[in-house]
């Protein structure tokens, strides 16, 4: 009896700590790299005006959003010719700290000046990566830095178009960073709780602005990133990467033929394939690892040119707004296998280049001028569920964040109505 009563306490344990990991958005991509939460229960419908709100929070410049955990909301931005990392409290929105550091930066291509790169938390630790290269570790419950390194004084980077962008990845002790560096160091691998260099991944494609993810092929774990910097003639591709020394096991190349190109989704794994896109020239890809980790292009999809957000992996199915400009947007899915398009829909020209998160069965959308939506995504086409305008302002590229039930949105720029950039917390806790 003793044993069982022990069994059970270890299984409840187990359980608890799964239900608390689904409910933590530690980075940008979720709690999986995936765009998706486990989450269920969740509101999905409401009056006209959307969800209610909980609380906003005015911000800087930036297209970030925010990283949850433990009852904490960790946003990092840029006000003033600094970079500022707050913490606010995920209830009420109050600040419980706030580091900041000089960060004057201008870019030649005119992009504005905040952070291209989100935080991540990991523990009792959350991690940070400014555009010109500022990377700290910093102290969950205070703020307090317990490393901090510039990564442009340690590393001969190479030249970039908007910054350090890609955001980095937590596997085990290793914070993987993509860099880009005049002797190779492609993708780097630091002890997270020192800094210290555990391994470079040497290729020649320098750093994009997409974010690695890691991934597990045949037992072997491995770190995907879609690398191609500032270089001309432009190169660049997908790395497959071990994750425990650093060696490149393949090396695939996707990138826009055009110099002035940046290629910004993460990769998206169904399986043992994995779809890379960008928006100017080629569009998408999906390579093929097969069990000698030898890559190859399986299909191509011209058409399937995801931009700013990232494609959701379903049911066989990659789902993705495509299209590098907003008149020329639209929601599309490709059948894994073949590289058939299904369908496509302009879902009436509210959505433009918006954002998937999947959830409960369903897509949350958030559209880049403020439209929030319940889509039924399938096979044979998409359908909205609810909807409605949360604000009228541009370039809210920034993927939604979901935390047991908290919805979080970025408005980055100021709203028609006067509104100021702001981050607002929508409750979609259900009954």
């Amino acid at each position: 009896m003793i044993r069982c009563r022990f069994a059970f306490r270890i299984a409840l344990f187990a359980f608890a700590a799964v239900v608390a990991r689904a409910a933590d958005w530690p980075r940008f991509l979720g709690p999986n790299n995936d765009c998706a939460s486990a989450e269920t229960k969740l509101l999905h419908e409401w009056p006209k005006e959307g969800p209610r709100k909980l609380w906003e929070y005015e911000k800087g410049e930036g297209h970030t959003g925010p990283s949850i955990t433990g009852g904490r909301v960790v946003l990092f931005h840029a006000l003033e010719g600094n970079e500022i990392v707050d913490c606010l409290d995920v209830a009420t929105g109050a600040r419980q700290w706030r580091v900041t550091y000089p960060a004057d930066y201008t870019s030649q291509y005119g992009a504005g000046p905040g952070p291209r790169t989100g935080p991540v938390i990991d523990g009792d630790l959350v991690f940070t990566l400014g555009i010109k290269g500022t990377l700290q570790a910093l102290e969950l419950a205070s703020g307090k830095v317990k490393w901090k390194r510039e990564l442009a004084k340690d590393y001969r980077l190479l030249p970039t178009f908007f910054g350090q962008g890609g955001t980095p990845l937590v596997m085990g002790d290793k914070l993987i960073v993509p860099l880009g560096t005049d002797d190779q160091k492609s993708v780097v691998a630091l002890d997270k709780n020192t800094g210290r260099e555990l391994w470079a991944a040497k290729h020649p494609w320098g750093s994009s602005y997409s974010s690695p993810v890691p991934g597990n092929f045949y037992g072997r774990e491995c770190i995907l990133a879609y690398q191609g910097g500032m270089a001309d003639p432009p190169t660049g591709g997908l790395l497959v990467i071990d994750a425990a020394t650093g060696a490149v096991l393949s090396a695939t190349p996707h990138r826009a033929r055009m110099f002035a190109s940046v290629s910004i989704s993460a990769p998206v794994i169904s399986g043992n394939r994995v779809f890379i896109a960008e928006a100017y020239t080629e569009g998408g890809a999906c390579v093929e690892i097969a069990p000698d980790f030898s890559a190859k292009v399986v299909w191509r999809a011209p058409k399937f040119a995801t931009y700013i957000m990232s494609a959701v992996a379903q049911d066989g199915c990659f789902f993705g707004f495509a299209g590098q400009h907003q008149q020329n947007a639209e929601l599309a899915c490709y059948e894994v296998a073949t590289g058939r398009e299904l369908w496509r829909d302009d879902l009436g020209g509210r959505f433009q280049r918006g954002s998937l998160l999947r959830a409960d069965g369903a897509f949350l959308c958030l559209g880049e001028n403020g439209d929030l939506a319940w889509l039924d995504l399938t096979r044979q086409g998409a359908k909205v569920q609810a909807s409605a305008k949360l604000f009228n302002a541009p370039e809210s590229w920034t993927g939604p964040a979901l935390s047991e039930g908290r919805l979080f949105i970025c408005q980055n720029e100021a709203g028609s109505n006067g509104t100021r950039p702001r981050l607002i917390c929508y409750d979609l806790r259900g009954k």
